[in-house]
């Protein structure tokens, strides 16, 4: 077997010191090496083939370089987005991570949760599902570092990074009010996640803000394990009724693109018969014609912040961060003032 090279090959082969190679290979003292002699070293290293002895490093530091990120479903385009934006956060800083999803169900949650843990990654990023709150008390208890992104319990003090999702809510039903729509629904999850929750409260206040009489049939809830079929009824009920709601707030993408499905197949014409708006973008939903306006999250800052929030309480930094940022609405087509399309 081929004997590994080390620290010591690397720096006899440039001529310089093993903990000048330890330095530069682990990111250390950036600040005050030659920026020459540091390419040159990770030019060698690279040149023969090392590899970082991992299992050393883990004894050493008392740290496996590993972050566990769960997320609600990876294939759905938010989380992956943000998936990938943690990855490459905590790759800039030596860490990997790896991805579970939760599938919105608690058990499948807890099963990731032990399973990292088991793997000893040095802390977690946790969108959180209904009914996980004493799994994130279990983390606080045993001093495990997390942090929650996206969802967050008010109850509890923990670090979590998110967006002012009632502020959100509030400015797209606000926006639709001023372009004259007056029957407003809502389709979103049943849940009591206090992200969806504060959604469905700032769609209350801009009604009850506007004057507008609040119908209990214009919110429709739907299951998280038959989505599909829940928005299909849900668009039915809301579209069929004695009077018809005249645009819909869609509380994600997900109910948005099962919600254009049903659009497509009946023939509705976007905006002239039916306003849409939508929380988060994806690919997908930028392929449907007129083009959707929509709740913009910012992202990059979300994942990017999250990340360093965790590596910061790695390090020892115990200090509660509760970041809220604000989402941006899109205005495209989909949504037009009514008088521009009478």
């Amino acid at each position: 077997m081929k004997r590994k090279v080390s620290l010591k090959d690397i720096a006899q082969k440039v001529g310089v010191s093993i903990a000048l190679v330890s330095y530069v290979l682990n990111n250390k003292k950036e600040g005050r090496i030659n920026k020459e002699v540091a390419t040159k070293i990770r030019d060698t290293a690279k040149a023969l083939n090392y590899r970082t002895n991992q299992i050393a490093k883990s004894l050493k530091t008392n740290r496996t370089f590993t972050i566990g990120l769960i997320v609600s479903d990876i294939a759905n385009p938010f989380s992956s987005s943000l998936a990938r934006i943690i990855e490459d956060e905590a790759d800039k800083n030596g860490y990997t991570v790896i991805f579970g999803s939760s599938d919105e169900d608690a058990q499948k949650s807890q099963k990731l949760i032990d399973t990292f843990i088991n793997r000893q990654v040095d802390g977690l990023i946790i969108a959180p599902v209904d009914n996980s709150i004493e799994q994130i008390k279990y983390l606080e208890q045993e001093g495990i570092p997390f942090v929650l992104v996206d969802r967050y319990f008010p109850e509890l003090k923990t670090s979590y990074v998110t967006i002012d999702n009632f502020k959100a809510a509030h400015e797209a039903t606000t926006y639709l009010l001023n372009s004259f729509y007056k029957k407003i629904g809502l389709i979103t999850y049943q849940s009591k996640l206090h992200n969806l929750v504060e959604r469905k409260n700032g769609y209350l206040s801009a009604l009850k803000q506007h004057h507008i009489e609040i119908k209990k049939n214009w919110i429709r809830e739907v299951c998280y394990n038959n989505a599909r079929e829940g928005v299909e009824k849900a668009m039915s009920s809301l579209l069929l009724m004695k009077e018809p709601v005249d645009a819909i707030l869609f509380a994600s993408n997900a109910l948005t693109t099962d919600g254009l499905r049903y659009i497509n197949n009946h023939n509705i014409k976007i905006p002239e018969e039916l306003g849409i708006v939508s929380f988060d973008e994806s690919d997908a939903l930028d392929l449907f014609r007129p083009a959707l306006t929509y709740i913009k999250q910012p992202l990059h800052e979300m994942g990017q912040t999250a990340t360093k929030i965790l590596l910061e309480n790695i390090n020892r930094n115990n200090k509660i961060s509760q970041i809220k940022m604000d989402g941006e609405l899109i205005i495209r087509k989909s949504a037009l003032p009514v008088a521009m399309h009478v």
